[in-house]
This record gives structure tokens, C-alpha cells and sequence, in this order.
């Protein structure tokens, strides 16, 4: 049975994981990304390539000393979308760029005709792109900028290290406002658009092709002393989707940090209002459409953090489960997606006077709650821009460890939802695909789920949604762009 090593680089942390071509988890090892400020701009972050490089192959190493008898048939990654590395001139590793780097937020206002950049790239001119990094770094950095030779996203950038062989996955490639929609490639006149001209764009390529074996010097320094091939990954909410199990129809929802919304079609789809981003599914070949509420798990995680620091998640989502009653309304999402703006003001709204019997458990309830009602506004969004025809709605992600998420949010759809066993593991699962596909195996995990019913008699979440709704629609009257 093959072994493959999974390197799934995310946004606060990243893992290597051994695993089966059943999707058996073998063993995993996780380090925590570090950034650094760069102090020449307001709101920038960069990392060191060759930090991360270092804790990804002392990674590797960690588990290959606890397992010295196992072969492995591939190494493939996953990495977080809008995040790149930059490759200097003589190849080496410069300067990562991740996604929580805003250096070109105050350049937006230099780039011309961005409702026609929309409609090309299926993406907002905004500071999140890569195209908007480099321009940002291009205009305060030059130092830096004058040594760029090229780039690449984060998952391919683990295969150029290990190989020596650049390219960028069409998921990742429509992450950075460069890449044509219709043509299939990156654009001159995109290119031009943020003066870039002097940077070579990387090859592109499709998830589950070959990149090339690894690197002599990388197996001497592993130890090992067989050939083993880099498969290509791609962006980690692409990786993801395919490890559930995702097909043309369905709606795919990712639970982590944020919650995309997604669903697959074989035609390019751009809505006249901007309500959705458009990118590419892995290899190319159908697009994606996705609306997204911002920031979700990242909220309940640390309210769980600040108020139930010593009780573990099974004993909270117990307690969660007892709530009766709406004592507060919370809203901490960080997107009004289809307005392309962020809400500058979040938080609870209690009714005055602060009532004694308002406890934790009420403001994690309405936390969950929050997550949900954003995550099925999204839904809807996307379902009145694409039809209300799919097939199916997976979820997967760490966020739906909840068991209260996921119940909240099939009664507010009102329909079945599915998750695939290992759902807090599909970027893992992902990669385990993207290798199976290469070697020609049936991926035959992806046949059992976990399905949650709608409850019709469950109207607290309902209740909860239509003074959600209020509060949101308060909020935005106050709302400033992203």
C-alpha cells in the first residue's frame, strides 16, 4: 500500500503528515508559522523562506526517524490561497508574502479599470492578491523588488524547494489578479496593470502531474536513498474540497479561520454586481464560484481561549447544547462579501441593563450562532447567483468539530448536510488524492459521510437569525471598504 508524506502549509500553522493511500492517518508533525512586521508600512508581514523551509523538512525528518521502515511513494502539498514566495534572480528564496500581508492596501487607488480586472480575473482589486503584494512592495521596498526574478504560491514553492522545479497550479494562479479567466493564462495587460513587467511569471501546471523527483541534496539530507516524486498539490481550499469529495454541482463549505462557500461549474461565471469571486478549480478544468463571510472559526477559538481556557471542546459543546434562550446576539464575521467590504465594528448586543443571568455559555452559543448565520447568508448569496440545483453540500474543516455548527447551520438551510469521516483532515485527504490520481488508485474514502438532518422543531437558530439580521444590516450602515 503506497505511503504518502502531505505537506498542508496554512495560515497560523503548518503540518507534514504520513498517510496511506486509504487515508489512514500514520502520523503527523505541526509547527506553528512565524512573522515578522515589516516596519516600512503601516499593516505589512513577511516571512523567512529559509525559516520555514527549515521547519518543514525538520518535519519531514521527524517522522521518517519514528518510521525508518516505511517507503514513500510521494510528497505533495496543500498551501494557504493569496499567500507566495519570492524567488530572487539567482533562484534562491527571498521574501514570503503570506495573506495577512497588506502592504499594497494603500496602492489600490494607482490601479485603473478594476471593475474590468474583476470581470477578467473573477477577483476584487484589492490588497489580498499577490499582484497587489508585490506592486506594494515594488513601491515602498524597491531594494527588495530590484532582486524579484519570479514567485510562486505557497504549495508549489514546497515543490521548487524539494525539486528545484518552478511552476504555479491554476488554483493558486488565480489567486494573484494576474491570470485570464477566458485565455487560461497569465495576461500582459494584467501584468501591465501593476507594472510588473520585469518579473517572469512561473509555468503553470496541474495538480496531480509530476513536478520531478526530489533533489539529490534533499535525499542526502533525509537520509534516503530512493528516488520519490513531488506530485503537484495546490491552494489548501481547493486541496480540501477534493479530499471531501467535492463534484460539478455540488456546494462545498471549509470551516477553518474563514468559511468559503464554494460551488463548481464547468463555465466561467462573474455576477455584474461583484457578489462572488471566480477562480480555477485544481488543473483548470471547471471553475469555482464563492462567496465567503471572513473570519469564523478564528472567533469561537478564541473565545474559547479567554473564557473556558481549563474545559475541554466535548464538555463545551455539551454546555452549548443546554442553551435555551437568546440572551445576546453576536457578530464578529469580518466580510459583507457581496458589497466587496469589510464591517469596521463587531461584537455582542445585549439589552440593557447587563442582565445577571447572562452567562459564558450564552455568549459562546451566540458565537457558534454568528458562524452559522454568516456562513448561511453566504449560501444563499451564492445560491441566488448560481441556482438552487446542487446536488449536494459538504463540509469539512476543523470548524465543524462543533456538532452545534453543523446542527445550527442544516436547520438554517433547511437540507442535509454531508461530512466526509476524516472532515477535519481533508487538505490531508486532498493531497492523498491529488497522489492517488497520479499512481492511477481509487480514492474510495470519499464514499461515507456523516449526514445531519435539518430539525423542523429546532426555531431557536431561526429566532436567532432574524435578530442577526437586524444588527447586521445596523452595521452596515457604518461599513468601510476592505
Amino acid at each position: 500500500m503506497n505511503k504518502y508524506l502531505i505537506v498542508d502549509l496554512g495560515t497560523g500553522n503548518s503540518r507534514v503528515a504520513l498517510v496511506n493511500e486509504i487515508g489512514e492517518l500514520i502520523d503527523i508533525s505541526s509547527f506553528e508559522n512565524k512573522y515578522y512586521k515589516d516596519q516600512s508600512y503601516d499593516d505589512a508581514q513577511y516571512f523567512s523562506p529559509n525559516y520555514w523551509q527549515r521547519q518543514v523538512m525538520n518535519s519531514i525528518k521527524e517522522i521518517i526517524s519514528k518510521h525508518p521502515g516505511i517507503h514513500i511513494d510521494a510528497i505533495s502539498s496543500s498551501g494557504a490561497r493569496q499567500s507566495s514566495v519570492l524567488i530572487d534572480k539567482k533562484g534562491d528564496s527571498l521574501i514570503g508574502l503570506p495573506n495577512i500581508d497588506n502592504r499594497g492596501k494603500s496602492f489600490m487607488k494607482d490601479i485603473a479599470n478594476k471593475s474590468d480586472i474583476y470581470h477578467c480575473t473573477g477577483s476584487w482589486v484589492t490588497e489580498d492578491c499577490i499582484a497587489s503584494k508585490i506592486y506594494g512592495l515594488k513601491k515602498v521596498r524597491s531594494d527588495l523588488y530590484d532582486q524579484v526574478g519570479t514567485f510562486t504560491s505557497l504549495s508549489e514553492w514546497i515543490g521548487y524547494i524539494l525539486t528545484g522545479n518552478l511552476c504555479i497550479e491554476f488554483s493558486q494562479a488565480t489567486e494573484t489578479l494576474l491570470f485570464d479567466l477566458d485565455k487560461h493564462d497569465f495576461s500582459e495587460e494584467l501584468i501591465r496593470a501593476f507594472s510588473l513587467q520585469d518579473i517572469e511569471m512561473p509555468c503553470l501546471a496541474k495538480a496531480g502531474d509530476k513536478l520531478g523527483n526530489l533533489k539529490q541534496s534533499v535525499l542526502e539530507d533525509l537520509g534516503i536513498s530512493y528516488d520519490i516524486p513531488f506530485i503537484i498539490g495546490g491552494a489548501d481550499t481547493q486541496i480540501a474540497l477534493k479530499g471531501a469529495g467535492i463534484k460539478k454541482g455540488d456546494i462545498g463549505i471549509v470551516s477553518g479561520t474563514t468559511s468559503p462557500v464554494v460551488t463548481l461549474a464547468k463555465d466561467k461565471y462573474t455576477d455584474i454586481d461583484q457578489r462572488c469571486w471566480t477562480g480555477l478549480y485544481l488543473g483548470g478544468e471547471m471553475f469555482q464560484v464563492e462567496t465567503n463571510p471572513g473570519v469564523t472559526g478564528l472567533n469561537y477559538q478564541r473565545i474559547r481561549n479567554l473564557l473556558f481556557d481549563k474545559v475541554s471542546y466535548d464538555d463545551l459543546e455539551f454546555a452549548l447544547d443546554q442553551v435555551g434562550e437568546i440572551k445576546c446576539v453576536a457578530f464578529f464575521t469580518s466580510l459583507d462579501f457581496e458589497n466587496a467590504r469589510g464591517y469596521p465594528t463587531g461584537g455582542f448586543f445585549i439589552k440593557p441593563p447587563f442582565s445577571q443571568d447572562l452567562h459564558r455559555e450564552d455568549m459562546a452559543w451566540a458565537i457558534v450562532a454568528d458562524i452559522a448565520c454568516s456562513i448561511y447568508h453566504q449560501y444563499s448569496q451564492l445560491i441566488s447567483m448560481t441556482g438552487d440545483r446542487k446536488k449536494r453540500i459538504l463540509c469539512c474543516g476543523g470548524g465543524f468539530q462543533s456538532k452545534i455548527l453543523r446542527q445550527h447551520l442544516a436547520d438554517l438551510i433547511g437540507k442535509k448536510i454531508y461530512l466526509p469521516h476524516n472532515y477535519h483532515q481533508s487538505s490531508v485527504l486532498g493531497g492523498v488524492v491529488v497522489c492517488n490520481d497520479y499512481f492511477n488508485l481509487h480514492s474510495n474514502f470519499d464514499d461515507s459521510f456523516i449526514v445531519v438532518e435539518p430539525d423542523i422543531e429546532h426555531n431557536l437558530i431561526h429566532d436567532y437569525y432574524k435578530k442577526w439580521e437586524r444588527h447586521r444590516n445596523r452595521i452596515m450602515t457604518t461599513r468601510e471598504d476592505v
